[in-house]
């Protein structure tokens, strides 16, 4: 059965719905509610003509870090996150010790400092870097390079803190050769210390982000706490090269390691893409977006233990190509959309050790 597609009132009704279709054993905090109040019903294209944005919340204002010309990052701030796009951009880093191609800036808040994590490079060289100030526009000092566990090809970085655990999850590579791109965990002892093995959660493996290869991917991860306190890791499959670009989640088993891929659930197809024949069972396709993806969740200060409760719908950003356009990496815009937090959802998987299902907290993305 399809869920049908529901906007403004009927939508929150149903997120309501869900939610309470499944026990939520873990309460919002108040920053968490603080964070998360429901949006004006501004779900579009933007005028930003980009890719990869990421978007945190600062209080009233909304902060993003976007790189530019693969070449510089870029900080623009704004009262709403349709804002963003008419906002100035300031120039906060540039690569001015040619390091090469400058992706996937990702910004958090850590220990009253702005941190923002790229990856830089050229083709296999590409490995993660971290800036940071007190001040989201102004004053970052030199990049830092991340010593990641095996010093392998490495892109789309994030830490995060769950269970009082410092963690970095990115994109990379098994080996020294371009065939596919893994999901990697590491655990952090501060902002820009890896400390011990780099442990792999997730391979394209699955039909559905197989359908564009060479390589075949698994990239931009996005960490984030259902509301009961689960760890999800929500990615993009699939090529962005590729209107078949999508995404897809990660859920932590109650009481799960991260660092042990068997404690991984994975969705059963795309939760938010534009073909109907890759989306899970129940999930339906784009209406006005093609290949969406690479998204961000605006969370406050970028923090996990801020993830919004159960019930309406909250802020994502995501790139797409707008239908009618030629897909292509020149037409990706950056997309204001929402999402919300849906119940009783059950991720399957065969042939591995331990239990075969999992049922907890999925997520609905809306254009």
């Amino acid at each position: 059965m399809r869920v049908p597609r529901l906007t403004g009132a009927a939508l929150a009704l149903a997120c309501v719905a869900a939610a309470l279709g499944h026990a939520v054993t873990t309460a919002p905090t108040a920053d968490a509610a603080a964070t998360t109040a429901a949006p004006p019903a501004t779900t579009a294209r933007t005028g930003l003509r980009a890719a990869d944005p990421s978007v945190i919340r600062v209080g009233g204002t909304y902060v993003s870090v976007q790189s530019i010309d693969d070449h510089s990052l870029h900080v623009r701030q704004a009262s709403t996150p349709d804002g963003l796009a008419a906002a100035p951009a300031r120039q906060v880093w540039s690569d001015t010790r040619g390091l090469g191609e400058v992706w996937a800036p990702e910004i958090v808040r850590d220990g009253g400092r702005y941190w923002i994590y790229f990856a830089a490079g050229r083709g296999a060289a590409h490995r993660m870097y971290a800036i940071s100030s007190a001040s989201p526009d102004t004053g970052y000092t030199a990049e830092t390079r991340l010593a990641l566990p095996d010093d392998k090809w490495a892109i789309d970085g994030v830490p995060f803190v769950f269970n009082g655990q410092r963690w970095f999850v990115w994109s990379g590579w098994a080996g020294d050769t371009d065939v596919e791109q893994n999901l990697y965990v590491a655990r952090m002892s501060g902002p820009t210390t890896v400390t011990g093995a780099r442990h792999v959660i997730s391979q394209p493996r699955e039909p559905w982000e197989r359908v564009v290869g060479n390589p075949y991917i698994n990239e931009a991860p996005e960490p984030i706490r259902d509301p009961d306190g689960r760890l999800h890791v929500v990615y993009s499959a699939n090529g962005s090269w590729s209107d078949q670009y999508c995404v897809a989640d990660l859920r932590l088993r109650a009481g799960g390691d991260p660092a042990h891929v068997w404690d991984w659930y994975k969705s059963n197809g795309c939760l938010f893409g534009s073909h109907a024949a890759t989306m899970m069972p129940g999930w339906t396709p784009t209406v006005h977006a093609d290949g969406p993806g690479h998204h961000t969740f605006v969370l406050l200060d970028g923090d996990i233990a801020t993830s919004p409760p159960a019930g309406p719908r909250f802020p994502l950003l995501y790139h797409a190509v707008p239908k009618g356009m030629p897909y292509s990496w020149a037409n990706r815009h950056w997309h204001t959309g929402t999402f919300c937090w849906w119940g009783a959802t059950t991720y399957r998987r065969a042939n591995v050790p331990g239990a075969t299902s999992d049922t907890g907290f999925g997520l609905k993305f809306f254009e």
